[in-house]
């Protein structure tokens, strides 16, 4: 008698290479059916946005391709996860199910549920890590509670044993005597729908695993070893643009900290090799970004730090478009929304410039701003998502202080000091003189003239004046009564 078949439940782990659930269905000697349950309304407010979506589609069709090519295929679904797994199992004869965890609290409780259930009937259910270098609830202060700053987070981190070698790439997959019935791709209607704003421009994106590794082998072969400088520079490509990859599961931490490792044993240059050590503490920081989440479920949508929800946010509609529009007047500010809104990426360090700005400069809540972020960014992530805005606004864990108000200008003239990424996202400012690019309304009439701008026509007049508005969100946040002296803008 044959062994009854295993479904392989993928979730955002898009890939053959270091896929526990799949490496051991694989090693089990049975068939192996991968299934891919598209189910959106099971991750209740933060369901994937349109531009996440859309890469999604992409990411899907590349690993149908990839398990093509061992020997498999993959099973599109969609409806209720519990109802369409149940549905499947009966449909084949199941005897097991196995799934990567997720660890979002909604989807987290609904898995739970699920294995409950699948064990009730005698369908065996195993779960594995794949998605971060640490689990969790693993990673402990000394009385036994979460970590809410960083610093002593990752230093407990690294006191564990190294994070565990990436398996390797499953290149034969155990097919049935019969699959069941599937979906086509397009029946997922992932790229349909009305909400603003629209799909970005994605279509030079290399997606899936391959292009993740390639992508990976590129940034240590040219970028690495600067990236301590390289990070902040928004006009450089300095950083390694995985944080898609990462999000869909194209590639795991495991294989990114262990090549980072790997490439930091043969480098002789010792700012090279600090560099890269700093490339694996951002790792680190996602890891606390999940950390965070998992022990305190509310964030996405309230404060960590309870006080400010009683925060007096403004409720300004034209300046909140402005700001989506990349119309600010503040060229760093509209070069990164429009980066965001061409692409559906931005830098990371612009992406603190731009929302400090909706925090500080507009008195805007953060959360307004996470939406945004969710709706358009491809790397839309939950916990990194919830980490950045709590952190810009000063309401989060180990979070900026709020005399924290990053100047526009000082950053721009400090991180795009020849303009060029201003340039490359606000063509209308491509003629300015870079002693203007940051600041072109205190440019000479005959300077604008010359590069063609009139301000308030074919380019924006500032929205408001970050000095005053710097002064304004001091005065908000003092009457919160979490004053400081000394306040400071960087």
């Amino acid at each position: 008698m044959s062994p009854s078949p295993c479904l392989v439940w993928f979730h955002r782990d898009l890939r053959l290479s270091d896929h526990p659930a799949l490496r051991e269905a694989a090693a089990a000697r049975r068939p192996v059916i991968p299934v891919f349950i598209w189910s959106p309304e099971e991750e209740g407010r933060w369901r994937p946005g349109k531009a996440s979506r859309a890469y999604l589609l992409g990411s899907l069709k590349q690993l149908e391709k990839d398990l093509q090519a061992a020997g498999s295929r993959l099973v599109i679904r969609k409806g209720p996860s519990k109802k369409t797994l149940g549905e499947l199992i009966e449909e084949i004869q199941a005897g097991a199910v196995y799934w990567n965890r997720r660890y979002e609290p909604a989807l987290a409780e609904r898995d739970e549920k699920i294995r409950t259930t699948l064990e009730g009937q005698g369908i065996e259910v195993r779960t594995f890590n794949a998605s971060l270098l640490f689990e969790p609830e693993e990673i402990q202060t000394g009385s036994g509670g979460p970590y809410r700053v960083f610093t002593p987070f990752w230093k407990t981190c690294r006191a564990k044993p190294e994070p565990s070698e990436p398996l390797p790439r499953v290149r034969k997959i155990p097919s049935p005597d019969r699959w069941p019935r599937s979906l086509k791709l397009n029946e997922l209607t992932l790229e349909t729908g009305k909400e603003k704003p629209g799909i970005p421009a994605l279509a030079p994106l290399r997606v899936g695993e391959k292009a993740a590794a390639k992508r990976l082998k590129a940034f240590l072969d040219r970028a690495i070893s600067n990236y301590a400088e390289g990070r902040d520079r928004p006009d450089w490509d300095g950083v390694s643009r995985l944080s898609t990859a990462l999000h869909f599961g194209e590639i795991s931490p495991r294989q990114v900290w262990h090549a980072v490792k790997s490439w930091i044993t043969t480098a002789s240059n010792r700012l090279a090799k600090e560099s890269a050590n700093g490339f694996l503490r951002q790792l680190g920081w996602r890891e606390f970004a999940h950390h965070l989440l998992f022990h305190y479920p509310h964030t996405p949508a309230r404060p960590l730090r309870a006080e400010y929800e009683k925060f007096a946010w403004r409720d300004d509609p034209a300046a909140l478009r402005a700001w989506q529009e990349g119309r600010t007047g503040y060229p760093i500010v509209d070069a990164g929304m429009r980066q965001l809104r061409e692409t559906g990426w931005m830098h990371n360090r612009v992406r603190m410039i731009v929302g400090s700005f909706l925090v500080k400069d507009l008195l805007i809540a953060w959360q307004q701003g996470a939406e945004w972020f969710w709706a358009t960014l491809i790397d839309a992530d939950l916990a990194n998502n919830t980490l950045g805005w709590q952190w810009v606004a000063g309401c989060g864990a180990d979070a900026a202080p709020f005399f924290r108000v990053f100047n526009p200008v000082l950053q721009g003239r400090k991180f795009d000091p020849e303009g060029e990424y201003v340039r490359r996202y606000v063509p209308e400012l491509k003629k300015l003189s870079t002693p203007h690019i940051h600041a072109p309304w205190k440019a000479p009439a005959k300077v604008l003239s010359d590069a063609g701008i009139e301000l308030g026509k074919n380019y924006p007049a500032p929205v408001v004046d970050h000095a005053a508005a710097r002064i304004r969100a001091l005065r908000a946040y003092e009457r919160l009564g979490s004053a400081e002296r000394n306040p400071i803008q960087l």
